[in-house]
């Protein structure tokens, strides 16, 4: 018996209790019976997961059971949440979220730590028999997004990566444009990303605290042990190259460049060339298409004057031979024309940040064992792009990369930048 099923079989005999009945094991194979609810564990409960389960929590058939996190503060306000919604006491509260994935009457998890840990621990919950919803970026590195999907297939476990954008009715209107004609022969695709920030300083050591408190080494997992600060787990780890995905390019990236590949209809493949400069990065499609990663150096304030600040976070703009689409977080588009305008209808307008119908998607798929919108694949090619570029930007010098082997062209260096050491944190 391997050491992580012993640990496993460990924690279900420890952590046995009178739970919820899965839809799991109603159905007559691994798939949940549509009529039964969807059993959920929450691994890592911040304030971006708080916002993505308040979303969950409305939806009928699912049923929210059990939360893990590092952080007691952070685990208590979560059981509040849920129990608050649910008018019970029934929530199961874990530190250790192996304990969590040793329950077999869990069908599904969401995985909203922070990036170091998004792919480890979506892979175990995949190896768990657990399918996953995980926020974004999914993989710290390109050979953790292999990894990743690589896993999910082998596995046959539904997974969504927490790119919701992709569900949203402006963006999705966009991508149509794009795709049945109405711009024409497409010319460019633009995408705004932060600017980005390497930062390799550690903050100064404080006491680290008791376990129970906040465990700091499953904090750090797989990243390289530092001390202990209490800012890091407040939330401000971004920048940390430790922690962080791609110089902070994937955090709005691997929203906004995915919906230029989906544009681009380039779901199973990704640009070939990557070329940094002050202000964006181009990178290139075999296609000859260019897709822009334009820096923001004020991105939740004024985008002006290359983007429309009142369409709100995370623009983009798709451009063919008829013109132009732009659209953003708030829901609203806007074309270069009126007879684009005359051709053009809106939906609802829905904030980009909602996961309602992101949500909804993946827990059909777990019933039904369908493909989810933000499949493995899509996930793995629009991340890899992101880390790319990203590695363009940070090396200073132009990159080709081969999609068909996922590897730099004539360029060592590169190469070995697209995986890290793991920590041995166990």
């Amino acid at each position: 018996m391997s050491q992580r099923r012993q640990f496993l079989t460990t924690a279900a005999a420890i952590t046995a209790a009178p739970y919820l009945v899965s839809a799991k094991a109603f159905a007559q194979s691994d798939a949940p019976a549509p009529s039964d609810k969807i059993t959920l564990g929450v691994i890592g409960i911040g304030p971006r997961c708080t916002y993505d389960l308040t979303a969950m929590l409305k939806l009928g058939d699912v049923q929210c059971v059990a939360i893990a996190d590092v952080q007691q503060s952070r685990r208590d306000a979560g059981k509040k949440l849920v129990d608050d919604h649910y008018g019970n006491q029934d929530c199961k509260l874990y530190r250790d979220f192996r304990e969590l994935l040793a329950r077999d009457d869990i069908d599904a998890v969401i995985v909203a730590t922070g990036d170091r840990w998004h792919a480890a621990a979506s892979m175990l919950a995949a190896e768990a028999g657990k399918d996953v919803y995980s926020e974004k970026p999914c993989g710290i590195t390109i050979g953790d997004c292999q990894k990743l999907a690589d896993t999910f297939a082998r596995t046959g476990r539904v997974f969504q990566a927490g790119t919701q954008r992709r569900s949203v009715p402006n963006f999705r209107r966009a991508v149509e444009m794009a795709h049945d004609g109405t711009l024409g022969s497409l010319q460019k695709l633009e995408a705004t990303v932060y600017v980005p920030t390497l930062d390799n300083n550690w903050l100064p050591a404080q006491p680290t605290p008791d376990p129970a408190i906040c465990d700091w080494n499953l904090w750090l997992g797989p990243a390289r042990w530092r001390p202990y600060n209490e800012k890091y787990v407040q939330g401000r780890w971004r920048g940390y190259y430790d922690f962080d995905s791609g110089a902070r390019l994937l955090d709005w990236g691997a929203h906004t460049l995915d919906l230029c590949q989906w544009a681009n209809q380039a779901d199973d493949t990704m640009p070939v060339t990557y070329q940094a400069s002050e202000n964006n990065i181009t990178c290139t499609y075999a296609n000859g298409v260019p897709l822009i990663l334009d820096f923001l150096p004020d991105p939740f304030g004024d985008r002006g004057p290359r983007w429309i600040t009142r369409l709100g976070t995370c623009p983009v703009r798709f451009t063919g031979s008829n013109g132009s689409v732009e659209t953003g977080d708030s829901g609203e588009i806007v074309v270069s024309s009126e007879d684009l305008a005359r051709n053009m209808t809106q939906d609802k307008q829905v904030r980009g940040l909602d996961v309602t119908a992101h949500a909804r998607n993946f827990f059909d798929c777990v019933k039904d064992r369908s493909q989810t919108v933000c499949n493995p694949t899509v996930m793995r090619r629009s991340h890899i792009a992101c880390h790319a570029a990203a590695l363009a930007w940070m090396l200073g010098r132009k990159l080709t990369l081969d999609p068909a082997t996922e590897t730099f062209v004539n360029d060592d260096e590169a190469n070995r930048l697209r995986h890290r050491p793991s920590r041995e944190w166990s």
